[in-house]
């Protein structure tokens, strides 16, 4: 890497950060600790990251509740959860509360690894599309190379997830796209709960385009979904 790629990792286990700290230091990244969840938020108030991630079981103030502080500050900042909290209900608790991905303790170093580097890639593909990367819905204009929608009244900007996805069923405009189409370009797997974080991901999509009439996503039973729009 030209230029190290900044992380701030949340972790309440000294011993645990401390290894994660050097490994990833070892890969050329730059590593900020934070101790527990408030200090982790100080910390992404004052600094630039690329990518957070976070202990879910933290002092002072949980992961879950710091990502949807950071979500607030910045929706397009990547963020990956550890914990060691593996019932189902946990892990889509926590694509619920905006993660690209999420690891169950214990795991490798080499996983992690290979996960942030997935998520970084993705993330700087989206961000190196044309800026003419316009889409029309309705009344609405999707400029996916910043990242937002637009309305003559209203900005709504989107997390990267969001984004890529709204693209892709852009792109399919009036066509089925598959769930394992879109999980694999946009997840880069067709793990069960990726694919109940997709499920997240339409129902938000559906909330930003419910005010215009001529769009809708439909689920196609079984298959996937298709972004109807009518008139265009």
């Amino acid at each position: 890497m030209d230029q190290k790629m900044k992380i701030l990792l949340v972790e309440d286990d000294h011993n645990l950060s401390a290894v994660l700290q050097d490994y990833l230091e070892l890969l050329s990244y730059h590593v900020t600790l934070a101790a527990d969840g408030e200090q982790g938020l100080e910390f992404f108030k004052t600094q630039q990251f690329d990518l957070c991630i976070l202990d879910v079981m933290l002092p002072r103030k949980d992961g879950f509740t710091l990502a949807a502080e950071i979500r607030i500050i910045n929706s397009q900042s990547p963020i990956i959860f550890l914990t060691a909290l593996g019932q189902s209900e946990n892990r889509i608790n926590g694509f619920k509360a905006g993660c690209d991905d999420y690891i169950i303790k214990p795991f490798s170093s080499e996983e992690l690894a290979l996960r942030i580097e997935a998520i970084l890639k993705r993330c700087m593909n989206q961000t190196m599309r044309p800026r003419s990367d316009f889409f029309d819905l309705g009344e609405i204009r999707f400029d996916a190379g910043n990242m937002v929608l637009l309305t003559k009244d209203k900005e709504q900007k989107l997390t990267p997830k969001e984004n890529a996805l709204l693209r892709l069923l852009c792109m399919n405009k009036n066509n089925l796209l598959s769930r394992d189409q879109a999980l694999i370009e946009i997840w880069g797997a067709t793990d069960y709960f990726y694919g109940r974080s997709m499920d997240v991901f339409i129902t938000r999509l559906r909330k930003y385009l419910k005010h215009e009439p001529n769009v809708n996503i439909q689920n196609v039973h079984g298959s996937g979904f298709k972004l109807e729009v009518k008139n265009q």
